[in-house]
C-alpha cells in the first residue's frame, strides 16, 4: 500500500505540473481551480489508497464532485473552459472509477485504460471549444499512472514509473518548446485606431484579448467602444463626430474621387484630435507606455504619439508597397501589384508601366502632395517642436501584416515584417436558435449569405440592384440570409433580412453554400478559413484585387454592377453550387491558409513582447530605410558611372586621335621627302 501510495502521489505530482503547464502555455486556464481541483485529488488518491478495500468509490465520487465544482467554477472566472465536456468527462471517468472499484483485482487496467482515453477525447472536445485546453500534457500525466495499474510486480512498478516519468518531462520539455513562454513581466501597451471602420478593428480585437490574457495592460484609443469586456483592457472613444457615411456606389468608378474624400476628412479630424480632454490627457501620459501600435492607414494623426517610443504597425489592408518602402523594402512593380488591382503573370509591358506608375504617382499624392502634407500642417501648428510625420513613421520597429503568402503572392520580406493573416479567424461558434433552424431547414439546397461589409451599408445600394438580387433571390431553391440594415417589402418566402449576423459562425455552417460578398480582404480570409465558395461583387479599393485573386485561384465568380442582370446572377450563383471545383478549390486554399507552424496570434503576441523586450528592436531595422531614394536608387552612383565612362570616352578619344595625327603626320612627312 505504501509503495501504491507514493506511485499515485508522483502520478498525482505530474498531472499538477502538467495542469500548471498548460496555465503556463497560453492555455488561457485558471490556476486556482486546477491547484484546489489537484491537490483534492491527491487527498483523495491517497485516502483510497489507505482503504481497506481495493479501491474505495466514495473518495472517487467526493474528487469527482470537486473536480466537477471547481471546473464550473473554472468557467466562471473568465478561463474560457467549456463546461459541458468538463461535465461529460466527470460523468465518464466516474463510471470508470465505479467499474474500477467493481474490479476482482485492486487495479485493473482496463478501466483506468478507459477512463484515459475519454478523458483525453473530452480534452480534446474541450480545446475544439474553444476552451484553449491543451490535451497533450492531459494525455502524458496519466501515462505513469497507467503504466503503474498495467504492471504487477513492484519492482518494475519503479522502473517503468521512472522511465516513464523521465519520458514525460521530456515530451513535456518539447511541449513547452513549442509554445510561448510566460512573459518577464506585464507590460503597457496602447493601440491606436482612431479613424478605423470596424473591420480595421476586427484585426485588433484578438491581439489585444491575447496580450491582456497574458496579463499586460492594453489602452485602445478610437472611434467606438463596447468590443471588449476584459480586466486588462481599457477603451477610449475620442468622441469626435463620425463624418456623414459617404456612398461609396457612387465613387466605384472614379477612384480619385473616392481617395479625394481623405483630403477633406483627415485635416480637419486633426486639427480638432488633440483638443479632446481624453486624448490630451492619454498624450501627456504616454510615457508610461511601453509600446504603441497603430493601424497603418489614414492614422498619420497619432504620429506625435510616437515621438522617441518603440511602435508597431498594424496593416490591416495587407501588403502596402509604401509602408514596406518605408522599412527599406521596396517592393518591384513588375510584379507587385497595387492595392486597388492586379493583372495577369507575367504582367505584359503596359501593365507593369501602368503599376509602376500608379505607386509612384499614388505615394506622392498621399505623402507628399495633398493628405499628409495638409495633415502635417495642422500637427505642426499644435506641436511646432515634433520632427516631421514622415520622419517619425522612419522610426518604426515592426510591421505585423494582415497577409499570407498562400492567399497572395510569395515576397522577399525583412525580419521586420512579420505576415499574420487572418488573425481575426476562428472556429465557428453555435448560432442562434433562429438562424440554425433556418439554415439546417434549408435541407440538401442549403443555403446562401449575403453581406456588404461594414464601410458599404447595403440600404446604400441603388435600388435598381437591390431589385436585381430580390428577384434573383425568388428564383433560387435556396434560402437566403441577408445582412441589411432596412426594411424591405414583398420579399420571398426564401430570404432572411437582418441588421446584425455573425459572418464567421454562418460561413463555418456545412449548410452554407455560397458568400456574396463585397470581397474586402477580411471577408475574403473568413471565407477562405470557413472554405465558403465566393461570389463577388466588388465596388472600390482593394476590393476588385482580392475579387481577381478569386477568379484567378477559381474559388468563386465575380459580377461587374454595369453588367448585372437578373439572369446573371442566378446563373453564377447555380454554377458556383453545382461545379465542385469551386468548393474543391476553397478547401485547398483553407487548408494552406491553416497549415501554419504558429497560431498567427500567437506570433504577433511574440513579436509584440520581442520588441518591448528589445527596447525598440533597432537590430530588426534594415540600413536601407535610413537612405533617400537617391542613394537607395545608386542613382548618385549612376551618375558616377556615366561621368566615369564619359571622361574615358573622352580621353580615349583625344589619345587615340594623338596617335592617328602622329601616324599619319609621319606618313606625309615621308612623302615630302621623297
Amino acid at each position: 500500500f505504501l509503495l501504491k501510495s507514493v506511485l499515485v502521489l508522483l502520478s498525482t505530482v505530474l498531472y499538477l505540473c502538467c495542469s500548471l503547464l498548460c496555465c503556463a502555455c497560453a492555455a488561457q486556464y485558471c490556476a486556482v481551480p486546477v491547484l484546489l481541483s489537484t491537490v483534492l485529488c491527491l487527498c483523495c488518491s491517497v485516502l483510497c489508497c489507505t482503504c481497506a478495500a481495493h479501491y474505495c468509490a466514495v473518495p472517487v465520487l467526493l474528487t469527482t464532485v470537486l473536480c466537477l465544482c471547481c471546473s464550473v467554477l473554472c468557467c466562471a472566472c473568465a478561463a474560457q473552459y467549456c463546461a459541458v465536456p468538463v461535465l461529460l468527462s466527470t460523468v465518464l471517468c466516474l463510471c470508470c472509477s465505479v467499474l474500477c472499484y467493481t474490479c476482482a483485482a485492486q487495479h485493473r487496467a482496463v478501466p483506468v485504460l478507459l477512463t484515459t482515453v475519454l478523458c483525453l477525447c473530452c480534452s480534446v472536445l474541450c480545446c475544439a471549444c474553444a476552451a484553449h485546453y491543451c490535451a497533450v500534457p492531459v494525455l502524458l500525466s496519466t501515462v505513469p499512472y497507467l503504466c503503474c495499474s498495467v504492471l504487477p510486480r513492484p519492482s518494475l512498478h519503479l522502473k517503468m514509473m521512472s522511465a516513464a516519468t523521465y519520458a514525460m518531462m521530456a515530451a513535456v520539455m518539447v511541449l513547452v518548446a513549442g509554445e510561448l513562454a510566460p512573459p518577464e513581466k506585464q507590460y503597457k501597451i496602447m493601440m491606436l485606431l482612431p479613424v478605423s471602420s470596424q473591420s480595421h478593428k476586427n484585426v485588433f480585437i484578438p491581439l489585444a484579448r491575447a496580450l491582456a490574457d497574458r496579463g499586460h495592460q492594453v489602452t485602445i484609443l478610437a472611434n467606438s467602444s463596447g468590443t471588449f469586456e476584459h480586466p486588462n483592457i481599457t477603451e477610449i472613444t475620442h468622441g469626435i463626430p463620425q463624418v456623414e457615411q459617404a456612398n461609396m456606389f457612387e465613387y466605384r468608378n472614379d477612384w480619385i474621387s473616392s481617395w479625394s474624400i481623405f483630403a477633406e476628412i483627415l485635416p480637419t479630424f486633426a486639427s480638432n484630435f488633440y483638443k479632446v480632454p481624453k486624448v490630451k490627457k492619454l498624450y501627456e501620459r504616454r510615457k508610461e507606455f511601453d509600446l504603441f501600435m497603430v493601424d497603418h492607414g489614414f492614422n498619420e494623426v497619432v504620429y506625435p504619439f510616437l515621438h522617441e517610443a518603440p511602435f508597431i504597425m498594424v496593416t490591416t489592408p495587407g501588403i502596402d508597397y509604401r509602408q514596406s518602402a518605408v522599412l527599406g523594402n521596396v517592393f518591384n512593380p513588375v510584379y507587385v501589384n497595387n492595392h486597388m488591382s492586379d493583372f495577369p503573370r507575367p504582367f505584359s509591358l503596359w501593365h507593369r508601366f501602368y503599376n509602376a506608375l500608379y505607386q509612384i504617382l499614388f505615394a506622392l499624392y498621399w505623402r507628399n502632395w495633398t493628405v499628409v502634407p495638409q495633415i502635417q500642417k495642422e500637427i505642426s501648428a499644435q506641436f511646432p517642436e515634433l520632427p516631421p510625420l514622415l520622419e517619425l513613421e522612419r522610426n518604426m520597429s515592426l510591421a505585423l501584416m494582415n497577409t499570407h503568402f498562400s492567399i497572395g503572392i510569395p515576397l522577399p520580406l525583412l525580419p521586420s515584417q512579420v505576415e499574420v493573416g487572418a488573425m481575426h479567424c476562428r472556429p465557428g461558434n453555435p448560432l442562434p436558435q433562429e438562424l440554425e433552424s433556418w439554415i439546417t431547414g434549408a435541407g440538401s439546397a442549403g443555403v446562401i449569405y449575403f453581406n456588404m461589409g461594414t464601410v458599404v451599408p447595403a440600404i446604400t445600394m441603388p435600388v435598381q440592384y437591390r431589385d436585381l438580387f430580390i428577384e434573383a433571390f425568388r428564383r433560387l431553391p435556396q434560402r437566403v440570409i441577408w445582412k441589411y440594415e432596412g426594411e424591405l417589402e414583398d420579399v420571398p418566402d426564401n430570404l432572411m433580412i437582418t441588421n446584425w449576423l455573425p459572418q464567421q459562425d454562418i460561413l463555418a455552417h456545412d449548410n452554407v453554400k455560397v458568400f456574396i460578398t463585397h470581397c474586402g480582404l477580411l471577408s475574403m480570409q473568413e471565407a477562405i478559413y470557413h472554405a465558403t465558395p465566393l461570389l463577388a461583387v466588388p465596388i472600390f479599393a482593394d476590393q476588385p484585387r482580392n475579387s481577381m485573386f478569386i477568379r484567378n485561384s477559381e474559388m468563386g465568380e465575380i459580377l461587374l454592377w454595369e453588367e448585372l442582370t437578373e439572369d446573371m446572377i442566378v446563373d453564377a450563383i447555380t454554377n458556383i453550387i453545382s461545379n465542385p471545383k469551386y468548393k474543391e478549390n476553397i478547401v485547398k486554399k483553407s487548408k494552406l491558409m491553416r497549415d501554419q507552424p504558429v497560431p498567427p496570434t500567437e506570433l504577433a503576441v511574440f513579436w509584440t513582447e520581442y520588441v518591448i523586450r528589445h527596447k525598440g528592436a533597432p537590430q530588426l531595422r534594415s540600413p536601407a530605410a535610413q537612405l533617400s531614394w537617391v542613394e537607395f536608387l545608386m542613382l548618385d552612383v549612376i551618375f558616377l558611372l556615366h561621368l566615369t565612362v564619359f571622361f574615358l570616352y573622352f580621353i580615349t578619344r583625344r589619345i587615340l586621335r594623338v596617335i592617328y595625327a602622329k601616324i599619319f603626320s609621319s606618313k606625309d612627312i615621308k612623302k615630302k621627302k621623297e
